[in-house]
């Protein structure tokens, strides 16, 4: 849809009205230049030779203007006022670009924030929300320097994580006791009055309520029985959670059931729910909670979710957006040249829940992701086509890791898992045997790193078996003989409360097992509270998971309840993080940690012994682009007539990429939520908002370097530098606008 430039007609608000008239008394000298401006145009160049002159006395800023991190500098040594006027040139310097908004469906989106400015103090036109002037209003104080960085104690971060209790508190663990009771009573009846009707999970005639109540609690041990009697409808959830969910959350159920939303939660994953919810506990399931209960932006965009993932939208016998040719374009997707990604067609396609925010949805809204299990399950096809997947791996010549995920790699049977790891092992003993034909610089890259991705370690961590622990066990020892060297289960901890007895003996079984678990966290508005993330963090350390991403929530308007801006990520890590900064000294220790997995728990205590950390901070805070990766290297170029940010960025430098990367245009995403309507999130879900204070101003991130840990190890010969399965056009569309 075309912009028109009649918005620029359009009257302000009584509230942004006064906004801009704070903004003009706090700030005389933009008053000065936009009552003397004659237009819009004079008004970008009286602000521009204002700040020009501001950076003329900061040389290290001017030259981080230019050049960005290029120039040896961090945005992290700049002072404050520095960053803000940073961004206000670039809001000049990008004034009046066009770019397609898909939280609007398509619709352009224009950025001219000066204009707006200028629009509102002489016409009281321009259509600016009041978000748009509060924005303004902090980033001129950030200038000025009325708003300054804050600086937080350890003592008070420390009383951020105390807000939180974990899953493993034992007051928490009574708590889900009582939840579990609950909903097994509600079994209990739909199998007698006959609602529910299964040929394995049934009752003995004549068993009394307690002999059936001891019945379905040996049932609960067994990950079939909670995929069985998962919840797939509102009235079932809400008879479930006890009919807590109050009339509006209940509509907006109903809704989504119209709209065809899957419905997918387990018993033992509503067990995590408070109904009853203790002093002790107040707001702490909120992260899991926003994870079940679906907003009334999913309900309303299903139908019209973009695809976020444009690597991963590929037609037949095409490329992908980052160039790449693929044997499948349902079975495996590609970004970087070192890995790609197998989704079996198995079980392994499906979850053991939805995620409210999860970044396929779009796959959900087109069918090709469901929770009809049996349709899942694998056909006498699919042997074959994982061989012709495997040999996709073995002749490529950069691929040296494989993450098989789904859906969930341990949604599929023990049977099929092992059919698959079998199936690796073959390709990688024949990829090595093959090198030994070539020579030194023509060698191919060989495998030395395989990973499982799944949420079941906390969705359904009954999953997690002696058997499959077996199963994985001797895999690893037969994959270290031929060269693979590094084995990781990559799971997904959204809170603290996820982290229950249950999970903690699921991932013990993983680390004696020989495997390493790392976690990527999800950072949504409920997660991105103060001192959530550390405390996670903190728990994680103590069962033996090592903290891997924590990623800025992505997608469009469908994840707007979820969405928290990346200026909040870059806080997060500028001023929470920092506590569980690894020391210098310790990052030999640290680069050690996987190879003696089965000692994870206690390795980890000793180095956070040595460094007198509270958690390991191994995680990186960035945002899974679209065809470019993963990265948190930005600009806040400019800012919508709503408030939302619009950020240019760039590719993580730390990590190799696909060729096409020279020929790509600046990736930019427009942000659905303004940090205004953020903030009001967070107070509407009892947060104290100024303890956020400073969040404005953080316009600029910088993506962090990978700790040693995750590097790929070292190849005793030259791989060559050719790129097999690699197709880059000429010319290559972004898309974003003018």
């Amino acid at each position: 849809m075309p912009y028109h430039e009649d918005l620029d007609k359009i009257a302000i608000s009584v509230k942004s009205h006064r906004l801009l008239k704070k903004l003009l008394k706090e700030n005389p000298k933009l008053e000065e230049i936009m009552f003397a401006a004659k237009n819009e145009t004079e008004a970008l160049i009286g602000i521009k030779e204002w700040v020009k002159t501001y950076l003329r006395d900061h040389p290290k800023a001017l030259e981080y203007y230019e050049k960005g991190p290029s120039s040896g500098y961090s945005f992290k040594d700049l002072k404050w006022s520095s960053i803000a006027a940073i961004r206000i040139l670039d809001y000049i310097d990008n004034a009046g670009r066009k770019f397609i908004d898909l939280n609007l469906r398509g619709q352009l989106a224009v950025s001219n924030p000066i204009k707006l400015i200028w629009l509102g103090v002489n016409k009281g036109t321009g259509g600016a929300k009041p978000d748009f002037f509060e924005d303004m209003l902090h980033l001129f104080r950030q200038l000025t320097g009325k708003d300054e960085r804050r600086q937080i104690s350890k003592e008070e971060l420390f009383e951020y994580m105390d807000r939180y209790p974990s899953g493993l508190d034992p007051r928490i663990v009574e708590l889900r006791k009582e939840n579990r009771d609950r909903i097994i009573n509600i079994i209990i009846d739909k199998i007698d009055e006959g609602e529910i009707n299964d040929s394995k999970y049934k009752f003995e005639n004549n068993q009394t309520r307690e002999e059936k109540f001891n019945t379905v609690l040996e049932w609960w041990k067994e990950s079939t029985f909670h995929l069985r009697f998962a919840v797939r409808s509102a009235d079932l959830l809400n008879e479930m959670l006890g009919f807590s969910l109050d009339p509006d959350t209940m509509k907006i159920l109903y809704d989504a059931e119209k709209q065809g939303i899957p419905f997918f939660v387990n018993p033992y994953y509503l067990s995590l729910l408070h109904v009853r919810v203790p002093y002790f506990a107040i707001g702490a399931d909120l992260a899991i909670r926003h994870y079940v209960v679906y907003s009334k932006q999913l309900v309303d965009e299903f139908g019209f979710i973009n695809a976020w993932e444009k690597e991963d939208k590929v037609e037949p016998g095409k490329p992908n957006v980052a160039g790449w040719i693929l044997p499948s374009h349902h079975n495996v997707h590609r970004r970087y040249p070192e890995v790609a990604i197998l989704i079996p067609d198995t079980m392994g396609r499906a979850c053991g829940g939805l995620c409210a925010s999860c970044q396929r949805m779009y796959d959900f809204q087109n069918g090709y992701l469901n929770f009809n299990l049996n349709k899942l399950k694998p056909d006498e096809t699919w042997p074959e086509k994982l061989l012709r997947l495997m040999k996709y791996f073995e002749e490529d010549s950069q691929l040296r890791d494989i993450l098989i995920t789904g859906g969930d790699a341990l949604m599929s049977s023990d049977k099929s898992l092992k059919q698959i790891l079998d199936a690796v092992y073959e390709m990688a003993k024949r990829k090595k045997e093959a090198n030994e034909k070539r020579s030194d610089n023509e060698k191919y890259a060989e495998l030395v790193r395989v990973r499982l991705g799944t949420r079941l370690p906390v969705y359904l961590p009954m999953r997690v078996t002696d058997n499959l622990a077996a199963i994985l066990k001797e895999f690893k020892d037969k994959a270290i003989e031929i060269g693979v060297k590094q084995f990781v289960i990559q799971t997904h901890f959204e809170a603290p409360m996820e982290v229950t007895p249950e999970a903690k003996e699921a991932i013990q079984k993983f680390i004696e097992s020989g495997w390493i678990v790392t976690n990527q966290h999800v950072y949504t508005a409920a997660a991105s509270r103060r001192g959530h993330n550390l405390k996670l963090r903190q728990v994680l350390n103590e069962v033996g998971v090592l903290p891997y991403y924590t990623f800025s929530v992505k997608g469009y308007m469908e994840n707007y309840y979820n969405f928290a801006p990346n200026s909040r990520a870059v806080q997060e890590s500028c001023e929470e993080k920092i506590i569980g900064e690894i020391p210098h000294d310790n990052i030999d220790e640290i680069r050690q940690l996987p190879e003696n997995p089965e000692q994870m728990v206690e390795n980890i205590r000793a180095v956070k012994r040595d460094a007198n950390i509270p958690f390991l901070a191994t995680d990186r805070n960035v945002l899974n682009l679209p065809g470019v990766g993963k990265s948190l290297t930005y600009r806040t170029i400019g800012i919508t007539r709503y408030g939302r940010r619009i950020l240019s960025f760039d590719h993580d430098a730390t990590r190799t990429h696909s060729p096409i990367l020279e020929k790509m245009e600046e990736i930019v995403v427009i942000e659905c939520k303004s940090i205004s309507e953020y903030l009001k999130q967070l107070e509407d879900i009892g947060e104290d908002v100024s303890e956020y204070s400073g969040l404005f101003g953080y316009s600029i991130g910088e993506t962090e370097p990978r700790m040693p840990i995750y590097e790929y190890p070292d190849f005793e010969f030259e791989v060559t530098d050719e790129m097999t399965n690699l197709e880059v056009p000429d010319t290559i569309m972004d898309g974003v606008g003018e």
